[in-house]
């Protein structure tokens, strides 16, 4: 492969920091990634969402210039960096990498983990802006330990610091919290999104867990078996999902039988359900009702009564599933004090502003 040569990036932040289109990639000739496409704006922080097997980590490897793209475009503040045909190899490409297993060198101390990509700069602008980092994350009075030294949430910090030290165009989080425990984890993911934001630094983050992406990203790519099934805020993947995929892998909900009567109204056997179609499908078309557990409402004076097959204990409320006359499991929310056994009947009732429905299959 032929390589392009090192342009001057252009400086003006009006542009898309970064952008895909259309990006295929093959590896040993067979097809990984299809035809994805999205822009990140400078400052953006971007997530790559979907389950083991879809795709995301070749991108990332892509974007990083690791693993070549067959077709399609990746551009940087205006500059393409890799087009199928020519690439910019991957240390020119001004791009930061975090990686799963942090990668810090046992035998340096924080400062000198830290200063590993800025060594070209005098010792004075090293110091600076090593000083400058850690003042960020609040870890100056750790600058001369080692590794070992640190807690595992200090480590995740220096590693970050060491991505953001050269001052890159965009940084790569490659599975970041994956090795914490799960309280940890949800300090750190809050922790890195807002050292980002403080630096205005454009990411892209990978990941399998749908809390993380949620917590960190302002939009976010769902990715089934290599395309891109939408790119887009946590909340319309949430409300407004754009396929039966995305709808089954973000949120917790279930899909239950219905009639479509008009464009406001899907007939249930939890009863008529009134609110806007998301999509224009015609009456008379039997479809499933996309129900997460938030759209159920406990309600003991309903006629329409499930029995409790699960409950999952969440502090503030219970998750119950529930079993319908008709055969349907659904999710239900409900007050803890709301405590039912396992075999109990409670009445529910749907609300459901935003009806999301797809041709029954």
């Amino acid at each position: 492969m032929t390589t392009l040569c090192a342009a001057t990036l252009n400086p003006d932040t009006s542009l898309n920091q970064f952008e895909l289109n259309q990006v295929s990639i093959d590896i040993e000739k067979t097809p990984i990634v299809h035809d994805v496409s999205f822009t990140l704006d400078h400052g953006q922080i971007g997530c790559l969402l979907g389950p083991s097997g879809s795709g995301k980590t070749t991108l990332l490897r892509a974007i990083a210039g690791f693993q070549p793209i067959c077709r399609g475009t990746i551009t940087m503040r205006g500059e393409t960096v890799d087009n199928g045909a020519q690439a910019l190899p991957a240390e020119k490409r001004r791009i930061g990498m975090m990686f799963q297993d942090l990668a810090l060198f046992p035998h340096l101390n924080v400062a000198d983990n830290i200063a590993f990509g800025i060594r070209k700069l005098s010792r004075q602008q090293r110091d600076n802006r090593i000083d400058e980092l850690l003042t960020i994350v609040n870890m100056r009075a750790h600058k001369k330990q080692y590794p070992h030294e640190l807690s595992g949430g200090q480590q995740q910090r220096v590693a970050l610091m060491r991505a953001m030290a050269p001052g890159p165009d965009l940084i790569l989080l490659d599975e970041p919290f994956s090795s914490q425990d799960t309280e940890l984890r949800v300090q750190l993911v809050q922790e890195v999104r807002d050292i980002l934001k403080e630096d205005n630094v454009t990411a892209v983050l990978v990941t399998h867990d749908q809390n993380e992406a949620f917590a960190i990203a302002d939009v976010i790519g769902v990715l089934n078996n290599g395309r891109l099934s939408q790119w887009d805020t946590a909340y319309n993947l949430y409300h407004t999902p754009n396929d039966r995929f995305v709808a089954d892998f973000v949120g917790e909900g279930v899909f239950i039988c219905g009639n479509i009567i008009d464009e406001y109204t899907v007939q249930t056997e939890l009863g008529n359900v009134k609110g806007e179609l998301a999509t224009d499908l015609p009456g008379g078309m039997e479809v499933d009702l996309l129900v997460r557990p938030d759209d159920i409402i406990h309600d003991d004076y309903s006629t329409y009564r499930g029995t409790v097959l699960k409950k999952s204990f969440r502090g503030a409320d219970h998750l119950y599933t529930l079993r319908m006359p008709g055969g349907t499991n659904v999710m239900c929310l409900a007050p803890s004090h709301h405590d039912h056994q396992l075999g109990e009947k409670i009445g529910v009732r749907l609300r459901i502003d935003h009806l999301v429905a797809f041709p029954n299959s």
